[in-house]
């Protein structure tokens, strides 16, 4: 996989909007914390277990650091606890025991600890792998589901478009908080710490050789 196109060329999946300082503070928060010591304070240690290995399966190590190595798990439960709406939580938590206990099953593995990354990638790749129209008619789902709830009904949505959802969500979360890190802002992608001359519509290629600016 060549991870620096695909960091280039990928956006944002999720709608969230976050203020500048808040992102900058959550990122400043992960980089001073050590991951050897790291203890989830949105999510439990399990899932912490399995956030972990999932990102570094979505953004191995290859020529730039694992996601892990740059704490994007850790990026993503601050993120989780500190920015989401509480309708936004409830649904990671639930879309993520979906995902979990879909893993735990093929494995027949009891806890979320003991999980792998050989036990986890084929329910990611299972969850990510639906066609255009298949993710349009989830998404849709997701949306009804997510307006019921909002008017005090008990809606039900599928485990297959459950486990889409959650997959979905955090493959977007780790290009996110990847891109937002330190390491990738300054190394990766085009980095001007004094910015210079504005150039409203030059060209990408010849401006940064083609790479998105750091944030």
């Amino acid at each position: 996989m060549d991870r620096r196109r695909v960091l280039k060329n990928m956006g944002l999946s999720l709608g969230y909007m976050v203020a500048t300082p808040t992102l900058l503070g959550i990122v400043q928060s992960c980089k001073n914390e050590p991951a050897v010591t790291w203890t989830p304070e949105f999510i439990t240690k399990d899932q912490g277990h399995v956030i972990t290995t999932l990102v570094d399966i979505i953004l191995p190590k290859t020529d730039t650091p694992a996601a892990s190595e740059l704490q994007v798990d850790i990026f993503i439960d601050r993120f989780a606890k500190d920015v989401m709406e509480k309708k936004d939580q409830d649904f990671l938590k639930m879309s993520m025991d979906k995902f979990v206990n879909k893993a735990l099953a093929d494995s027949g593995k009891e806890k979320g600890a003991d999980l792998t990354a050989e036990d986890l990638e084929p329910v990611l790749s299972s969850s990510l792998k639906y066609s255009k129209d298949d993710q349009t008619e989830m998404f849709e789902a997701i949306t009804s589901y997510s307006e019921a709830l909002e008017k005090g009904e008990n809606p039900t949505l599928d485990e297959e478009t459950t486990r889409f959802a959650f997959a979905n969500n955090l493959r977007g979360l780790v290009i996110w908080g990847y891109k937002a890190s330190e390491y990738i802002g300054e190394e990766v992608l085009a980095y001007l710490p004094v910015p210079g001359e504005y150039i409203a519509c030059g060209d990408l290629q010849e401006l940064t050789g083609g790479k998105d600016w750091s944030l």
